[in-house]
């Protein structure tokens, strides 16, 4: 029975690690950009994606960075976004999803997925943050700052 019990944990172990992605080009690299903030609370974005993927799929998620830092992160970059027309966006966190390899973390990466609604939108917009590694922040097509 003991045999069976270790047997059976070895293999959730191997399979759970073989599901780990690795997005288009290899693994998710170190941290190479270090974010200004418009204050405590607030990423300071000066760019727009035109790429309809961005933040909207797992392959290409918004990279904030920071990993102790990276749920504060999240909502510093989410706290400067608007809707199309200046709307206050409500976000809440579902939770954590589609494993990944990384180098900022021994374990691998989760991607956070976010809820994203303002007054006005007929469906909810989901999110994708990737809190290990980070990149040139940019407001995702359809949204824009509050500030």
């Amino acid at each position: 029975m003991k045999k069976l019990l270790i047997f059976t944990m070895a293999s959730i172990i191997l399979l759970s690690c073989s599901t780990i992605k690795t997005r288009p080009g290899g693994d998710y690299g170190s941290p190479k950009t270090k974010h200004e903030l418009l204050d405590n609370n607030t990423f300071k974005i000066t760019q727009y994606s035109h790429d309809k993927t961005y933040g909207y799929t797992e392959g290409n998620p918004v990279m904030v960075g920071g990993n102790s830092e990276g749920p504060l992160n999240e909502r510093r970059f989410l706290n400067a976004l608007s809707g199309p027309n200046g709307e206050k966006i409500v976000y809440s966190r579902i939770g954590s999803c589609c494993p990944f390899k990384t180098k900022n973390s021994p374990w691998g990466g989760m991607l956070d997925k976010y809820d994203i609604t303002y007054f006005g939108l007929e469906k909810s917009l989901v999110i994708y943050i990737n809190m290990y590694d980070s990149d040139t922040l940019k407001v995702p097509v359809g949204l824009k700052l509050n500030y």
